[in-house]
């Protein structure tokens, strides 16, 4: 069976700012959205060049915030390739019925923005209790929320899972793991201990090689150790195209040649079952069939 070759970490950014406006979480816009822009259009383009068949486009939240407007216009012009992971400030009053409105729109998926370019350092919102409502409806109604952070958040993170044991997450470049320490990666020992969760995901993209190469480590020890403790079936690939430079026949390039150690069947859900599952509404006719047959 073929799977799709899926994206699940590209940005868009629109030219039209004034159907758009700039809202950027942290109050100024990224470097990368202003130097690199990429269109949704623009977006297929490098998809067919690349090679890669559909994409969850996740929210922009260093250029527009919480207004999900241009990504959920995305969809709405190709829903048979694109799918939504937006943004919602799970601390207001509002976050259920800003989910639900988002929704209705398109969106498929929930990025929680608690690190980055725009806000550096490890913010701890995530675990107030006002968040508890979101918390509880996206774990009630199987929404895959995705978290932007660093391992340093990841002991909060239990707390969450702890509370709401049936959310399905997806950490953000593995969490920004530390990848020094020698071929056993010690310290990514947080990242590790969450292996035993059914419903955490692991979302692989070119920060973990920047990180492998920062601490002189070895591709072709690391995600052999990975896939081990997680599966192949709970990694899926992201490009972060734009965010990333070089373009995104580079990053999946990039991506294969890291994944040079893992087999064929393992590749093959890192860089598009495992997305399915995430994100069925971008599974082929033939995965569906399978997983419902």
């Amino acid at each position: 069976m073929r799977f799709n070759v899926i994206d699940i970490h590209p940005h868009v950014i629109a030219s039209d700012t004034s159907r758009y406006p700039k809202a950027p979480l942290g109050g100024h816009q990224s470097d990368w959205s202003a130097a690199r822009p990429v269109s949704y259009e623009q977006l297929l383009t490098d998809m067919t060049d690349a090679g890669v068949d559909k994409a969850a486009i996740v929210q922009a939240s260093t250029c527009y915030g919480h207004d999900n407007s241009y990504v959920l216009d995305a969809v709405a012009a190709h829903p048979d390739v694109f799918t939504a992971v937006g943004s919602v400030d799970i601390l207001a009053e509002d976050a259920v019925s800003k989910i639900d409105h988002w929704m209705k729109k398109g969106m498929t998926g929930l990025r929680l923005f608690t690190t980055g370019s725009t806000m550096p350092g490890q913010a701890t919102w995530f675990t107030d209790p006002r968040t508890f409502r979101a918390w509880a409806y996206a774990e009630e109604i199987g929404l895959p929320v995705c978290m932007q952070m660093t391992q340093d958040g990841l002991t909060d993170l239990q707390a969450i899972v702890a509370r709401f044991p049936k959310i399905r997450l997806v950490l953000d470049h593995l969490a920004r793991p530390d990848l020094s320490g020698g071929p056993d990666f010690p310290n990514a020992a947080k990242l590790f201990a969450l292996a035993d969760n059914p419903n955490i995901y692991l979302k692989f993209t070119i920060r973990a090689v920047e990180a492998l190469k920062a601490a002189n480590a070895s591709a072709s020890d690391f995600f052999p150790l990975l896939v081990s403790r997680f599966g192949a079936s709970r990694i899926a690939w992201g490009s972060n195209h734009p965010a990333s430079p070089g373009g995104l026949k580079h990053l999946i390039e990039t991506a294969q040649a890291a994944l040079a150690s893992v087999s064929e069947k393992d590749k093959a859900w890192i860089f598009g079952g495992t997305a399915e599952t995430i994100y069925p509404s971008l599974a082929s006719t033939s995965a569906k069939e399978a997983r419902h047959g």
